[in-house]
């Protein structure tokens, strides 16, 4: 079965909804870290730690490396693609809302300035 782009979205945005997946991803984005590292920084239990790796994995936001013994993990932003993508149509929305409204501003400003 294919997956569908709301599917894809439903699994970045469940990733995301988590604040423990979203501090992992912000601590995994300047360097890689290995499950150990992660056990010590969140002091949760590896199983825990693993669990969340697999739902970051399973949205396309990380990716596992391999180096000798150990699978460093580190932030794969091609998987935010999707939520640029989902967004973009509401940040168009948004700017064209504050450029009528910037408008509808200049046009009260410039009516007052008539009636003085």
């Amino acid at each position: 079965m294919m997956a569908t782009a709301d599917d894809t979205l439903d699994r970045l945005f469940g990733a995301l909804a988590d604040p423990t997946r979203r501090a992992i991803l912000a601590r995994i984005a300047g360097r890689e870290a290995t499950v150990n590292q992660l056990v010590d920084a969140f002091d949760l239990a590896q199983p825990t730690i693993s669990k969340h790796l697999k739902v970051l994995e399973a949205a396309g936001l990380i990716s596992r490396g391999r180096d000798a013994q150990f699978r460093p993990v580190r932030l794969d932003a091609r998987g935010l693609a999707g939520v640029d993508a989902w967004l973009g149509d509401y940040r168009r929305f948004w700017e064209e809302s504050f450029e009528r409204l910037g408008d509808y501003v200049k046009h009260l400003k410039d009516k007052d300035a008539k009636d003085d």
